[in-house]
């Protein structure tokens, strides 16, 4: 126990065997990564909480092998895993380190050597050491060297660490590592958005780690609210987003740390061994010149203004700069222990590195110290640690493709492969991210420089950057400058779809898409040999000129094929400029280059697929009416609108069905007349709900939901059995007849085969295609199809979406869950205008209605700001933003502007003025460091015209009619909170603000000024790199655990959660999916301590990945609360809901379906700890809001009834309580009937509080009449609730339901849990599970299943 505290989860990292990236991968990446890992502090606790691949493997094997084998789709399953390859043996070591004690460490045979080095460089009392050697009976060990290599390793060995004399390069890891640690527990790398650290508040919240918490008694437990918790609150205030900052910082342990102004050491001196020279000036103002050498770090005579590099007297010579320091300075000594010990305290997944950078929008002011390591690294191209990897400037491109080019036959192969392209393309959005704020800042020199700003291009770090602009009329007829701007983040789209598809052979380039200061910047990976030579020379695959010239390859066809089948891109003809028919398997603008590496490279692939009709003026197409009466066609801005890839998926898999019941029903008909006639009414029905319209306002819903889409399948495929049985074997051609009829009933492009795929030119301009008009797949049938897939969009997804939402199951909390839920359904954000009108029909979706329209104004706000920023100077850039705020958000004065006027009047002096068409003129990026764009047209913004232009913008993008002028009108008619919009639009464009209060309605002074605006920071989209076989174990476990299979389940997430910790490390948003399903799993197989281990490790994943106000933030917070409760921790539970309703509130306000479910859990625990008044006002608010949303009749309302008569019948009302019961025994009479256990309980419960009821009345009746009691008031019986009637009222407003488990089946999962998680990183959190597994503590629900939704 005492080993696992001191580490604090870091031991079981080593014990997991984390797949040897560094060594192995190919090329640059190798050797790059592998000294990576030993010099970047961030790594350190990457390969955290990897479990070995060896028990993941026999686990599959042993109990997942059946249900992976029933069809389910995993590669696992096809395949034998070679289980010698993966051959693990568990090993004891002891590791003796100078002046310290011995340490034990239990290790995987597979661990790498270095892996032993990572755990002492972060282990408390042996972290001051970088440069050392570990030695086993002499003998050096080979860093890269795998434990089971190594002779004589065997159970008890001993290891030693061995100083090592230091070099130049040793002695700046040194350096850098001391920096690292002194700034462990300081947050503001988190603030400033750098070394991918970011924010996390649940132990400040919680007071500390929750699983050392002890039970807390009800009595003793303080659970009053905050008022800005409480139900009512009108604007949720900012300062409580970021609780606890004043002991964020730890103490000071020296005043100055810095490479000394002596550096480099001249020539005499390197001959006595100096290697470079530090000054410190400690706490006690004491300065220092420190000299490092060979054998460590001394004293040395030099001053600020003479050069004496002899040793001072005394010298101190210590190997560790740290063991120095603590030498001259007593108070470094004991700050560092301090700090030691806080980092130590601190949970591991506090400590990891993000996989991408989170950004913070609200930031409080914080100093700026002396940092000379930050100031090397602000100017360098390289990232932090990679300044020593040996060799030149990373080849990204290299890189990235060799990852891909990784094996990929077995198991851990594909973890390997996936592994090192995880790390590879990491480290490129972050160098890309880096690369592309420098070009802006003006900090590259462009590779043309005397170009107009707007054309230039840039290489830095062997990363190409294009600005966002229309530079040579490439998209004049497409939308100009508008067209440029989308064109990169359609080409992303191009990019992610064809590496998910990962076609062997076929390379696209390393893409990310950055948007920063008003500018949109694209940065790729080079080509080899693409800057040797003119494109026209370099493309041998598809156009230069949209189509005029056009060119063929057959190894690009071939390959182009292969992905086509999954893109359901149509391979097509065009003609040439010579008439001549070529062959394309994309669009037309794919263009394919072979570069000198002799890969097969596509790029530009902004139209992978096909375009939406609906908003394109065709004059070959007829709209329906019914598009037609919602204003369909609309011209967009621009013609670069494609349909989604899940749009395409969802069409013909609704076509399939079609298709399936149509060659049923011919079946049928030509079967024996009797089955014929049993079968056709029922093929009526179907083919009649299949073909019925849906209205168009969404207030009547699809008749086929695509959650009956399977069952729909499979009724119609046994129909189709059924028919086949009936249909004679020689009637071959009646079967092809009837698939022949199927596919001209669904359009289907191929006469005798289910076949659609889509031409993505078949509408572009200029474009000749070949076409034989009476074949089966015509040009007019290809538009027919693109035609009919943007009328389902509007038909049949949007009606879809709304009518999955009025469930209210997983509400959108914000745009960007919105954003989310409308691309997961294939509904692109242009179509928000018509979503919008259609919310706006139903009452019960007003909370929808109202992020749609925030969203939309968010979005016009954006692309106005953009416009505007590029139209503001260097050194007005504060002053600029700030104005834009008070315009757009403010009731009172916008004039921060007044001074910037009258100077800029004075610059202009003499000076003529540019005119300009937009926005921005000519000043772009990196101009803004040299010139400042004299138009000052940000100056001239006011409240009313930036509203104007909102209106004017969400007109023509969105053809929705804002009926509002001003942002006070704005909030009157639809109801959201301006600290919504604000946090909303800074999220969206990057700006980072001064956490204080800000009051929006002030008349008399600006809401904001120049000093809240403290950063500006990217916003920045790239692909996320899959994990494909982890993905595999997660659906399938995911639909064992829909089947009510929890233990198998549980096995298969737990595998998932293994497999994604290899490839991602311990950090990243799908692990927390895992964690947040398995905690479910824990406390719904009885274990409610290991289910709050867990779910406390999902929290902080989520709040240091997504972000600390995230929408999964909050539902992870409401999870942890009931496990919380479930464990005793009642303060704790209580804190944690206030929290997730204060974020939500933050997010969206109060009238929102979640906040209903927060107030009722809320409510019960305020209930248990006899606080009736207060969880009244909780219960009676959820009560509106289900009423509202739920509506009269249903059960969340019963329940709300049921819980305010309780807590009504406590405070002595039982008037009230009886009235509200009745409620509650309605419905539960009107839905289950009156012999439903719950009518019974609830009748049983109105008989109770009318007894009550009438002994009180009669009594007070007795006092009127009589004027005094004869018998004395009767006792009023209020017991106050058990924590178990408590919990099991939660666990049913929270969609838990528990299964019957026999003991024989629990003493199996208890051991199946315990060798699971041994693995994980939370040993020490594990210790409860075999005392807690019984499961005696909940009575098993008469209802066998349970609620699943909340579960993913």
């Amino acid at each position: 126990m005492a080993q696992e505290t001191d580490l604090n989860d870091k031991e079981k990292a080593v014990s997991g065997a984390a797949p040897p990236t560094e060594q192995k991968g190919a090329n640059g990446v190798t050797q790059g990564n592998g000294e990576v890992s030993i010099n970047e502090k961030n790594e350190i606790l990457k390969d955290a909480n990897t479990s070995n691949i060896d028990n993941t493997l026999s686990n599959v094997n042993e109990s997942g092998q059946n249900e992976l084998a029933d069809g389910e789709e995993s590669s696992v399953s096809s395949e034998s895993i070679d289980l010698e390859t993966l051959h693990d043996v568990g090993i004891t070591v002891h590791i003796q380190s100078p002046g310290a004690e011995i340490l034990s460490v239990q290790l995987s045979s597979m661990e790498l050597v270095q892996e032993i080095h990572q755990l002492l460089m972060d282990r408390e009392d042996t972290c001051h050491r970088t440069c050392f050697s570990l030695q086993l009976d002499g003998v050096t060990l080979d860093n890269f060297s795998e434990l089971k290599t190594i002779e004589g390793l065997k159970h008890g060995s001993t290891i030693k660490v061995i100083e090592e004399p230091y070099t130049m390069r040793e002695a700046r890891i040194h350096v850098r590592h001391v920096r690292d640690l002194l700034k462990s527990i300081d947050p503001s790398d988190a603030y400033n958005g750098v070394e991918c650290n970011s924010l996390t508040f649940l132990h400040t919240i919680t007071q500390g780690d929750l699983l050392e918490k002890k039970k807390s008694r009800s009595d003793s437990v303080d659970c009053t609210p905050p008022n800005y918790v409480m139900p009512g609150v009108k604007e949720a205030p900012l300062t409580p987003l970021q609780p606890g900052l004043k002991n964020s910082k730890g103490p000071q342990a020296l005043k100055i740390l810095t490479s000394s102004a002596w550096n480099p050491p001249p020539g005499p001196r390197k001959l006595h061994g100096d290697l470079m020279y530090l000054y410190v000036v400690t706490m006690e103002e004491k300065r220092f010149h420190i000299s490092a050498c060979p054998k460590g770090f001394y004293i040395n005579q030099s001053t600020d203004e003479v050069f004496n590099p002899k040793p001072d007297n005394p010298s101190l010579l210590s190997h560790s700069l740290i063991d120095l320091l603590s030498q001259m300075s007593p108070s470094f000594k004991r700050a560092f222990q301090q700090m030691q010990k806080k980092r130590t305290l601190r949970h591991a997944f506090e400590r990891v590195a993000t996989p991408y950078q989170v950004y913070q929008w609200t930031s409080p002011q914080l100093d700026h110290t002396v940092d000379a390591i930050r100031a090397e690294d602000a100017f360098s191209s390289k990232l932090g640690y990679e300044e020593h990897i040996p060799g030149q400037t990373r080849d990204w491109n290299e890189e990235l493709q060799t990852t891909r080019e990784l094996p990929r036959k077995t198991l851990p192969e594909r973890l390997l492969r996936e592994r090192a392209i995880f790390k590879v393309h990491g480290d490129f959005v972050i160098a890309a991210t880096r690369g592309a704020m420098a070009v802006i800042d003006g900090n590259v020199l462009a590779i043309n420089p005397g170009d107009d700003p707007k054309m230039q291009m840039f290489i830095w770090n062997n990363i190409f950057f294009s600005l966002g602009f229309d530079v040579r009329d490439h998209y004049k007829d497409l939308g100009g400058d508008v067209a440029a701007f989308v064109a990169p983040r359609n080409d992303l789209h191009g990019v992610r779809v064809y590496s998910a598809v990962d076609v062997d052979g076929l390379y696209t380039l390393g893409t990310v898409v950055i948007d920063y200061r008003g500018y949109r910047v694209t940065a790729q990976s080079i080509i080899p040999g693409i800057l040797e030579r003119e494109q026209e020379q370099s493309v041998v695959y598809g156009s230069i000129d949209f189509g005029k010239t056009v060119l063929s390859h057959p190894k690009y066809l071939e390959l182009l094929r292969k992905a086509g089948k999954h893109l359901k891109i149509m391979p097509h003809f065009v003609l040439n400029e010579r008439d001549e028919p070529v062959e394309l398997c994309s669009s037309v603008e794919c263009k394919g280059i072979i570069g000198n590496d002799g890969r097969h490279y596509i790029l530009d692939l902004l139209r992978t697929f096909p375009p939406d009709v609906n908003f394109l003026i065709l004059d070959d197409i007829d709209i329906c009416l019914d598009l037609k009466e919602l204003g369909f066609p609309i011209e967009h801005k621009h013609k670069l609108s494609c349909l989604r890839q899940e749009l395409l998926e969802a069409f013909i898999e609704d076509r399939y069905v079609t298709f399936i019941r149509s060659a049923a029903h011919h079946l049928q008909n030509f079967s024996s007349p009797l089955v014929a006639v049993e079968n056709k009414n029922e093929s009526n029905e179907t083919s009649i709900a299949e073909n019925n319209k849906v209205t168009i306002n969404g207030t009547q819903a699809p008749k086929n939901s695509e959650k009956k889409t399977l069952d729909a399948m499979a009724h119609a495929l046994d129909a189709i059995k059924e028919a086949q049985l009936n249909v004679s074997s020689t009637d071959e051609t009646q079967a092809a007849d009837v698939v022949k009829r199927a596919c001209a009933a669904v359009g289907s492009l191929k006469e005798q085969e289910f076949d659609f795929r889509f031409n993505p030119d078949v509408f572009s301009l200029g474009i000749r295609h070949v076409d034989e008009p009476d074949s089966f797949n015509s040009i007019s049938k290809q538009k027919k199809l693109i035609q009919e897939a943007a009328e389902f969009l509007v038909k049949k997804q949007i009606p879809s979406f709304i009518k999955e939402h009025m469930n209210h199951t997983s509400p959108p909390m914000d745009g960007t869950s919105l954003t989310e839920a409308l691309h997961s359904h294939g509904i692109n954000v242009r179509y928000l205008g018509k979503v919008i009108d259609m919310l706006g029909k139903i009452p019960q979706m007003e909370y929808l209605h109202r992020i749609a329209v925030v969203e939309i104004i968010v979005r016009a706000a954006k692309h106005i700001y953009y416009g505007y920023m590029q139209g503001a100077d260097a050194m007005h850039l504060a002053n600029a933003i700030s104005h834009f705020l008070n315009c757009f958000l403010s009731s009172g004065p916008a004039s921060t502007a007044n001074n910037i006027i009258d100077s800029n009047k004075a610059n202009r002096r003499g000076k003529p003025k540019k005119n300009s068409k937009h926005v921005g003129g000519n000043s772009v990026c990196h101009s803004f460091g040299t010139r400042s764009n004299e138009n000052g047209e940000w100056l001239i913004l006011t409240p009313k015209s930036i509203w104007i232009q909102i209106r004017k913008e969400v007109r023509s993008y969105w053809d929705y009619d804002l009926k509002c002028d001003s942002i006070e009108t704005a909030v009157d008619k639809y109801g959201f909170h301006r600290v919504s919009v604000l946090r909303a639009f800074c999220l969206k464009v990057g700006i980072q603000i001064f956490l204080r209060e800000y009051n929006f309605d002030l008349r008399n002074k600006p809401t904001f000024n120049e000093e809240d605006i403290l950063n500006v920071f990217p916003i920045v989209k790239h692909i996320s790199p899959r994990a494909t076989d982890a993905y595999n174990f997660y659906t399938t476990g995911q639909s064992k655990i829909q089947q009510g299979l929890f233990k198998e389940g549980y096995e298969l997430i737990s595998e998932a959660l293994n497999l994604l910790n290899n490839v991602f490390g311990a950090m990243h948003s799908e692990n927390g999916s895992c964690l947040r399903m398995l905690a479910r799993l824990s406390y719904l197989l009885g274990d409610p301590q290991e289910a709050l281990a867990i779910q406390q490790r999902s929290v902080i994943m989520s709040e240091r990945v997504n972000g600390i106000d995230h929408p999964c933030t909050v539902l992870e917070f409401t999870h942890l609360s009931l496990y919380c409760f479930a464990n005793g921790q009642i303060g704790a539970s209580l804190k944690l809901l206030y929290r997730a309703r204060y974020l939500l509130v933050l997010i969206c306000g109060e009238d929102h379906p979640e906040v209903a479910l927060i107030d009722s859990n809320i409510s019960l625990i305020l209930h248990a700890v006899g606080e009736y008044e207060l969880s009244l006002r909780f219960i009676e608010h959820a009560l509106e809001l289900n009423l509202k949303y739920f509506g009269e009749k249903s059960m969340h309302v019963a329940v709300s009834y049921h819980l305010v008569a309780r807590t009504q019948s406590c405070l002595g009302n039982f008037r009230s309580a009886l009235n509200n019961e009745k409620e509650t025994y309605a419905i539960y009479k009107s839905q289950l009937g009156e012999s439903h256990e719950k009518t019974r309980e609830s009748a049983e419960c109105l008989r109770l509080l009318t007894q009550q009821a009438v002994l009180l009345q009669r009594k007070m009746n007795d006092i009127y009449s009589n004027g005094k009691l004869n018998t004395g008031l009767p006792p009023i019986h209020i017991q106050p609730p058990t924590m178990g009637s408590v919990l099991e009222m939660l666990n049913t407003i929270n969609g838990i339901l528990f299964v019957q488990i026999s003991q024989k089946d629990i003493a199996k999962v208890r051991t199946e849990i315990e060798k699971h998680l041994k693995n994980t990183n939370d040993g020490a959190e594990i210790a409860g599970v075999a005392q807690n597994c019984d499961g005696s503590d909940y009575a098993p629900n008469n209802n066998s299943t349970f609620n699943t939704e909340n579960i993913g």
